[in-house]
């Protein structure tokens, strides 16, 4: 199946299924000397993992990572590097009734329609589970950002129809929902509550800030770094919507009150959400994301089986209440990934310009 590798010269390429023996990736484009362990990539990977809080699934997965090449004594080698998480706790037989069923809002339809074959056990590779992966592969990311300064933030700015009015990015890691506003955190844990109760799911949206993010990030023309951005982010099941900057606001708004003026101390505003003709300008990046309800839930749903023989059902197994908070890091991951990636592309056209000479061991004055 194509389609599981991003990047270009950071490539990640992720495998796995949710309730197949393991899931991991593979990192091609790391560079060399970085210091990286299984713990740094352990610490992203707990900030997504099942089962730690009510209103989300019950499977318990400890999602501990190995580490099985690419890093020699607590460093990288510049070789890729392979990451591989095992399943623990899959239950296979509460999807034994849906085998031969399409569950509404899933991917089981296209993917049948598409393969001729289907994994029905969670999903499959459709399943939100093989975000681990991306996660996984984020950190790696993360680790190379870290030696320019970029960071990148995501957090939870409306659950349910509750939003997020303040953005206190210390209180985000505070507390489980990744929310910047204490008094919606509140209003959010008590939504979820009361939807729990009602056996449905929730939607929300996340906004994400990447800070530090040096000028000239982006490759005309369809290798933008605003296009590349929504392709990460979009390729994350749950998402319907993504939105740079001022969004969709724009379309209301005349030209010289979108614009940011530019001053010799730099820009005066930030609605172009730190992209301009797809090429970082310095600004922060601000990204907003629309996330769908979870479509297992536990009310009655119509559909049709594989004889097309309409039935109803009620979708079993463990689920989320909302895909938020557990899609926080995942969103994270894609957006530095990409970042990493046209990072290491914009050092190669900086070191072209300066025309930076190859090392020579026997000769060093060459």
């Amino acid at each position: 199946m194509a389609g599981n590798t991003i990047g270009t010269l950071f490539r990640v390429t992720t495998f796995g299924e949710s309730h197949g023996k393991a899931l991991g990736a593979v990192v091609d484009g790391c560079p060399p000397g970085l210091t990286l362990d299984e713990a740094y990539i352990q610490e992203e990977l707990d900030k997504r993992r099942p089962g730690k809080a009510k209103g989300e699934t019950p499977r318990k997965e400890q999602d501990r990572v190995e580490i099985l090449s690419g890093v020699f004594e607590g460093v990288t080698t510049g070789t890729p590097i392979a990451l591989i998480i095992y399943n623990q706790d899959a239950q296979s037989s509460a999807y034994e009734h849906l085998r031969d069923v399409f569950r509404p809002g899933h991917a089981d339809f296209t993917y049948y329609m598409k393969y001729g074959i289907r994994d029905h056990r969670g999903g499959g590779r459709a399943s939100g589970r093989e975000t681990v992966a991306r996660v996984a592969g984020g950190a790696v990311a993360k680790r190379i950002l870290e030696e320019y300064g970029i960071e990148v933030h995501a957090y939870t700015v409306n659950l349910g129809g509750i939003v997020a009015k303040e953005r206190n990015l210390s209180f985000v890691y505070q507390n489980r929902l990744f929310c910047p506003d204490p008094s919606a955190y509140e209003a959010m844990e008590a939504k979820i509550e009361e939807t729990l109760k009602e056996g449905d799911t929730l939607g929300g949206v996340v906004e994400i800030i990447a800070t530090n993010v040096p000028i000239g990030l982006g490759e005309p023309v369809f290798d933008k770094l605003s296009a590349d951005l929504a392709k990460a982010i979009c390729s994350v099941g749950a998402v319907k919507g993504f939105e740079i900057g001022a969004g969709f606001s724009v379309s209301q708004l005349k030209g010289s009150e979108n614009n940011d003026p530019i001053s010799p101390f730099g820009f005066l505003k930030n609605d172009a959400g730190g992209m301009l003709g797809g090429i970082s300008s310095g600004q922060d990046i601000v990204i907003r994301v629309a996330i769908k309800p979870i479509p297992s839930h536990r009310k009655p749903q119509k559909t049709v089986n594989l004889h097309k023989e309409p039935i109803e059902i009620q979708v079993g197994g463990r689920h989320d209440i909302s895909a938020i908070p557990r899609i926080v890091p995942v969103l994270s991951a894609m957006t530095r990934i990409v970042l990493a990636d046209h990072l290491l592309r914009q050092l190669a056209i900086l070191a072209f310009r300066k025309r930076l000479a190859f090392p020579n061991f026997f000769h060093p004055d060459r």
